[in-house]
Parts: C-alpha cells; structure tokens; sequence
C-alpha cells in the first residue's frame, strides 16, 4: 500500500535496546511497533480501550500476525507507521500495518484480531457502534 492509503500514522524513534549486534532492529521488535501503532489507532477511533472492555467481559484476541521484511530500520531512525482496518468480519477485524522511514517502505504487516467473550473464550459479534465507527474511519473498508 502507499502511504497516502493509510487514514492513521504514527511515529517512532528506534532505540538503542531495539537494535541486534548487526545494528538494523531485531526481528521481534516490528510486532511491539505494531501494537504501539495498533494502540494509537485505537485511542484515536474513541472506542472503549481494552480496560473498558474487559471489564464488559469482552476483549480482542490476537488471532493472526504477519510480517513481510523489505529493508531494516536502524538505531535513531524516525518511522512513521500506518494502520488501515482493511476487513470487518462478523467476528473478526483484519488490519494491515506498515512502516515507512521517510518514503522508504520498510515492512508489511498484517494483525487479525477476533472479539471475544473473555470467559467463554468464544467469539462474539461485533458491535454495531463498532462498525459504524471503522467504516466513518476507513471509507473502503469490506464489510462481510
């Protein structure tokens, strides 16, 4: 996707900690970016944070990552990271997630994540207030 796609970014310097002994940022990092990005994504659409959400007895369950490496990102860099919920099941949301330093498409990635009853540990629909709140967010977002 190109970075104009992405109606949310975010950015984030790369520190010191976050770099492996070949100085670009160790692997496992990238899915820590994606959930500092995702959390940003979802303060910004206003709905209840995970907290609130627990305490209904309901919570997203990570059912999916995916990362796609292009070039590594290194210590100082800035990256911009874009979100886009690009699929709206029933039950489950699809984001793609990429970072960008400057124009330079660093990595794709993608998050599936499912809601849930926390104690039954089953699915459950979507709400309504929800959906209506990503497709104002993201005007191309497939709904199934």
């Amino acid at each position: 996707m190109a970075r104009q796609d992405f109606s949310f970014t975010t950015s984030l310097r790369v520190r010191w900690a976050e770099v492996d002994l070949q100085a670009i940022v160790f692997n496992g990092n990238y899915l820590t970016y994606f959930d500092v990005a995702f959390t940003e994504y979802w303060r910004m659409t206003g709905l209840k944070d995970p907290i609130e959400q627990s305490k209904d007895g309901l919570e997203m369950f990570a059912k999916k990552a995916t990362i796609e490496f292009h070039a590594p990102a290194r210590f100082d860099d800035v990256l911009d990271i874009g979100v886009r919920c690009s699929e709206l099941g029933r039950t489950s949301m699809r984001f793609v997630i990429e970072i960008f330093k400057g124009e330079e498409h660093l990595i794709s990635g993608e998050m599936v994540y499912v809601y849930a009853d926390s104690h039954a540990r089953k699915s459950t629909p979507i709400p309504d207030e929800w959906r209506n709140r990503f497709l104002a967010i993201e005007k191309n977002c497939p709904i199934k």
